[in-house]
């Protein structure tokens, strides 16, 4: 009988196996948010629980906005890790935004974990009141 089943290539050394099925454990969530809006624009909260300011990525691309984070799960000292599902999560979510938003206004702030995002809208978008006159 022969086995047909191949448990490791030659070239292949354990870890590299351990590498693989780390990557392969490797998750992308799609942070929460929370949208409010007004007649000065947008402001868009997203929780990025573990994201710090250097792994994070927020790009306007064709009128889409994209916010891209790795988050950093550290072991305290002394302890090691028997069982992790999840080790360092990415968080990637993408928007389409519309016409009538400044992208290039955009500010963006990161505190505790939470990132705020304000997308103004652009002035001629921005509603305005009209007097009106009688003669």
């Amino acid at each position: 009988m022969k086995n047909t089943t191949e448990l490791a290539r030659k070239d292949e050394t354990a870890a590299d196996r351990c590498e693989e099925n780390v990557s392969q454990r490797r998750v992308t969530i799609t942070p929460p948010v929370d949208i409010f809006e007004d007649s000065h624009g947008i402001t868009l909260w997203a929780d990025l629980p573990g994201v710090t300011k250097d792994r994070l990525e927020v790009k306007v691309h064709d009128g889409n906005l994209f916010v891209d984070g790795e988050a950093v799960v550290s072991t305290p000292a002394g302890l090691r890790v028997r069982h992790a599902e999840v080790r360092q999560p990415r968080f990637a979510r993408a928007f389409s935004l519309g016409p009538d938003f400044d992208a290039s206004k955009i500010d963006a702030n990161l505190k505790d974990g939470v990132l705020k995002l304000t997308i103004p809208r652009r002035d001629e978008a921005r509603p305005r009141r009209i007097d009106v006159r009688t003669d």
